[in-house]
């Protein structure tokens, strides 16, 4: 990601002082708060990669993240399989519900607000089975034996397992930089700007987006996978429900939807806001949903492109400014 402003270092440099504190706070509560917003974080990077890129909003993400967690969990403790195999057989689950939903819903020319509620319907189509089924869990969820080491994924020491969270993030966002400067990140681009125009240039533009839901749901499948093993247990209401599809929307739209590092900030801002409400009026649950749909309210009004777009917005003011005197 090119930085065109000191406003988009500063953030940037927000986020690494952050997370880079996080070590030195002896406080296990402020880590395990750390631990899940990358997990949120990693849902957000997903689902950037259509909304953000392709212009292709999804407001039933839980689906490819729900998938990804049940996958890997029915291998576990249905049929026994290594939580390795698990991993990736999670990951290439979520894929495969990314291909299959974009592949039916481009196939018949849906877009824009269609698309959004295709998917909000598989969401909860898929919570439904999930909650129905007796090799799903049903109601009950799937519970993962505790059998800690690296073996099976379970690692105890909150430590390794933030550094881990770490790297996983890290490597999907430089994933998604290469993605962002690829041909097939600008056709996503072009996509999203002209779908019409892109496709009289000689886009492919119906497997251009299933790709991209497919890479979608790939990362959408890792955060359901990496969810499970730290919780070890799952239902159909946790990884399913539209409070993960809310979750890996609102982060993006708020740090800046179609950047790099727009979806951790977006995600870290809020998840810092609702924690801080917590603490503040611990007699007031849901009162931090209140405070993110006032948010994202108010950034859709007045920062269409989100903290990262309006930072480089000022940046290139300050820059004319000094330029005209």
């Amino acid at each position: 990601m090119r930085f065109q402003s000191l406003g988009q270092y500063g953030l940037v440099l927000f986020a690494i002082v952050y997370l880079a504190g996080v070590y030195f706070v002896s406080s296990p509560v402020w880590m395990g708060f750390t631990i899940n917003a990358l997990i949120v974080a990693l849902a957000a990077l997903s689902w950037n990669i259509t909304g953000g890129f392709g212009g292709l909003s999804s407001f039933g993400h839980a689906a490819l993240y729900g998938t990804g967690a049940y996958a890997s969990a029915i291998l576990q403790v249905k049929y026994g399989f290594n939580a390795w195999i698990g991993f990736g057989a999670g990951i290439a689950a979520g894929s495969a519900m990314g291909a299959l939903i974009g592949g039916l819903a481009f196939r018949y020319g849906l877009k824009g607000s269609y698309f959004a509620l295709v998917t909000l319907a598989f969401a909860e189509v898929l919570r439904i089975c999930a909650s129905s089924f007796e090799w799903t869990g049903g109601g009950s969820g799937l519970q993962l034996k505790l059998m800690p080491g690296l073996a099976q994924l379970q690692i105890v020491d909150r430590p390794w397992i933030y550094t881990g969270l770490l790297a996983v993030v890290a490597l999907v966002m430089l994933l998604t930089a290469l993605i962002q400067k690829s041909r097939f990140g600008a056709y996503l681009i072009a996509i999203r700007e002209n779908e019409d125009a892109a496709e009289a240039l000689g886009i492919n533009t119906y497997q251009i987006k299933v790709q991209a839901m497919a890479i979608s749901g790939a990362f959408g499948g890792l955060a359901g996978v990496l969810y499970l093993q730290l919780w070890l247990f799952i239902d159909s209401t946790v990884v399913y429900g539209s409070a993960v599809s809310v979750e890996a929307l609102i982060g993006p739209i708020i740090g800046g939807a179609g950047t790099v590092w727009g979806p951790l900030l977006g995600t870290l801002g809020l998840h810092l806001l609702g924690e801080g409400t917590k603490h503040l009026l611990p007699n007031s649950p849901g009162l931090n949903f209140v405070l993110y749909a006032v948010v994202l309210i108010c950034a859709l009004r007045f920062l269409p492109q989100g903290l990262v777009g309006f930072a480089a917005r000022i940046g290139v003011l300050r820059k004319k400014d000094q330029d005209d005197a």
